[in-house]
């Protein structure tokens, strides 16, 4: 089993920015993809970054030039989203998924809220 804890989502104001945090902890293989999904009301996912292993990240067309996932250095099964000129369009709950071969996490989400 792995386990995800997330933090850092909360309200901000069009323009500013916000720091997620996904820690893994438990079953953890080294060759892992860890990544950010922003899930709707109507619990559908999109994917808005991720990395493998200490990659460069993979972006959401929406995130691309704002948004910057990256691992902790000293703790890589820590993983950041630092997301900048949040727009009111980015609201959603981030939710944290971790994959290592057949197996699939998820976290319990964090909420993020822009407002105009």
């Amino acid at each position: 089993q792995v386990q995800l804890v997330e933090s850092g989502g909360g309200l901000v104001q069009a323009g500013g920015s916000l720091r997620l945090s996904c820690a893994a902890s438990g079953n953890i293989l080294s060759a892992n993809t860890m990544g950010w999904f922003r899930q709707d009301p109507e619990n559908k996912r999109e994917l808005v970054a991720s990395i493998f292993a200490d990659l460069e990240g993979v972006y959401a067309e929406s995130a691309r030039g704002r948004f910057f996932i990256f691992r902790d250095n000293i703790r890589p099964s820590t993983v950041y989203l630092q997301m900048n000129d949040l727009s009111p369009e980015d609201t959603a709950v981030y939710v944290c998924n971790y994959v290592a071969g057949r197996r699939e996490f998820w976290g319990q989400g964090t909420q993020v809220t822009v407002s105009s």
